[in-house]
């Protein structure tokens, strides 16, 4: 059995006719007959009755040619791919990002792909970092915006942008009437914090809180979105840390809500394109990567 004699026997039921199917698959009548005994022989079940001129499938042939149909439909996709592989600029291309990056980057960026990657298919997935690199290993995604280092020889990547941090408080907060923040400004016990897995929640543990005092941080606050915290802050039950790009947002502008820049040395966050090391992608791979650091440029003050 192989892939040609299913082409056959879906022409077949399609065609109605042995004659009408061995045109359209540019074979010889005998040929495609010959073909199909030889599959019925081979599969032990008889596909078509001979009904008046034409032909009608069995109960047997019937499913056989559903079958059929499913395993051609799965051949078209490997060929789908393997030609998206030859075009690295064409395709489909699944893009992964960090919560605290995706919602504030891609409105920006994906027009710029749409026009300058036309051929290109994105599907984003929107996953906290640890499980996007799991993602990327098993090939499930192509690349994955993330601001940690991936630390594994088998990955690549390629730096993006470096994005300051700035601490988020109610307006009526006491803060709220100082230009920027110092490192000592900030009680860790009122830290509202993302929960376990989001890199920006260990990059605020690391840049607002002394060892001494980790306990101290509150735990009676950990969601699983920035936009809970910060409804949270805006109510006055905390502040925390928001990357610049949310700054920019519209959420970002709300009366309720006071956004001061972060003095502390090292107040950013490293954003980079992880990848497979051997990728056939990587031509698009840069070429995203300068998309993307365009749009950040042009998003800076």
């Amino acid at each position: 059995m192989n892939v040609r004699d299913l082409t056959y026997i879906v022409a077949i039921e399609r065609h109605g006719s042995i004659t009408r199917a061995a045109e359209a698959c540019e074979v010889t009548q005998p040929t495609l007959s010959t073909q199909v005994a030889k599959l019925e022989r081979e599969l032990g079940v008889t596909l078509f009755e001979r009904e008046g001129r034409g032909l009608r499938l069995t109960s047997a042939g019937r499913s056989v040619v559903d079958h059929a149909r499913r395993v051609l439909g799965a051949v078209d996709d490997l060929v789908a791919a393997a030609q998206d592989h030859l075009d690295p600029f064409a395709g489909n291309f699944r893009l992964g990002l960090i919560p605290t990056l995706a919602p504030y980057l891609l409105p920006h960026l994906l027009p710029g792909m749409q026009a300058s990657l036309p051929r290109l298919r994105p599907t984003i997935v929107e996953e906290q970092t640890a499980a996007l690199l799991e993602q990327l290993r098993a090939g499930a995604i192509e690349a994955a915006m993330i601001a940690t280092d991936p630390d594994d020889a088998r990955l690549g990547t390629m730096p993006l942008f470096d994005e300051p941090l700035w601490v988020a408080m109610s307006a009526r907060h006491p803060l709220a009437s100082r230009t920027e923040i110092e490192r000592a400004d900030i009680d860790p016990s009122t830290l509202l914090l993302l929960s376990e897995g989001h890199c920006l929640r260990d990059q605020a543990v690391a840049l607002c809180a002394e060892p001494a005092l980790g306990v101290r941080i509150s735990g009676d606050f950990r969601a699983a979105s920035l936009e809970t915290i910060m409804h949270l802050v805006e109510s006055g039950f905390g502040i925390t840390m928001v990357p610049e790009l949310y700054v920019r947002q519209a959420r970002a502008r709300s009366s309720g809500i006071a956004l001061r820049p972060y003095a502390a040395r090292g107040a950013s966050r490293h954003i980079r394109l992880a990848y497979r090391s051997g990728t056939a992608r990587r031509p698009a791979l840069s070429e995203i990567a300068k998309l993307t650091c365009d749009v950040w440029s042009q998003l800076s003050p």
